[in-house]
């Protein structure tokens, strides 16, 4: 997987960010505590001012993805496609 195809990713992540993270009624701060930053992180991130790393995109990634109502929504947001499913298996 190329740079190019991880900054696609993360950039459909962070545009959806706000949408997760309210699908699993879940405050910016708690969000923050589940993947190890700070709230100020999360804000930047929702707000465009910060950049997504690609450990946090996985980080958020394992976070969305068990729990059912958020998983079904990844595919649809071109956030979890059947090529990053085999890329992280691999």
């Amino acid at each position: 997987m190329n740079a190019n195809q991880k900054e696609l990713f993360i950039k459909n992540m962070t545009e959806n960010l706000p949408t997760l993270r309210k699908k699993l009624d879940i405050s910016q701060e708690e969000l923050s505590e589940k993947i190890g930053v700070s709230r100020s992180t999360i804000a930047g991130i929702e707000n465009k001012k910060r950049t997504m790393s690609w450990n946090m995109f996985l980080s958020l990634l394992l976070i969305f993805i068990k729990n059912e109502d958020t998983d079904k929504l990844l595919n649809v947001m071109g956030i979890y496609t059947d090529e990053l499913n085999a890329f992280i298996k691999k």
